[in-house]
C-alpha cells in the first residue's frame, strides 16, 4: 500500500519536500533549542511541525478576515449600511439585553 502511494504521488509530479534543508538565524536557532532543552520539543522538526500549524491558523483567519471584508465592501457597495450612532447603539444594547433576559426567562422555565 505504501509503495502505491509513493508510486502515485510521484505518477502526478507533487512536488517532493522530504529533504527540505531549511537555514535558521542564530536567534532562531537558539530559540529552538531553548524549546528542546525546556521539554516543550524533543527535535527541532517538532518546532518547525509547531511554528508551521501556527502560520497555517493565521493564514486561515487572514483568509477568513479578507472575505468578510469583501462581503462588507460588496454590501456597501449595495447601499446596505447601518448609520452608527449614540442613539441607534443604546437601541441595539436594549435588543440585546431584552433578548438575553428572554433567554434567559426561556431557559429558566425548562428548568422547572
Amino acid at each position: 500500500m505504501e509503495e502505491e502511494a509513493v508510486r502515485l504521488t510521484e505518477e502526478i509530479a507533487a512536488p517532493r519536500l522530504d529533504d527540505m534543508d531549511v537555514r535558521l538565524s542564530p536567534d532562531q536557532e537558539a530559540f529552538v533549542r531553548q524549546a528542546i532543552e525546556s521539554g516543550r520539543f524533543r527535535e527541532p522538526e517538532d518546532a518547525v511541525r509547531e511554528a508551521l500549524s501556527l502560520w497555517e491558523e493565521r493564514e486561515r483567519k487572514r483568509i477568513e478576515i479578507l472575505a468578510a471584508l469583501g462581503e462588507a465592501e460588496e454590501s456597501v457597495a449595495r447601499g446596505e449600511v447601518i448609520e452608527i450612532t449614540a442613539e441607534s447603539m443604546r437601541s441595539l444594547a436594549d435588543r440585546v439585553k431584552k433578548a438575553g433576559r428572554e433567554r434567559l426567562e426561556s431557559e429558566r422555565n425548562l428548568k422547572r
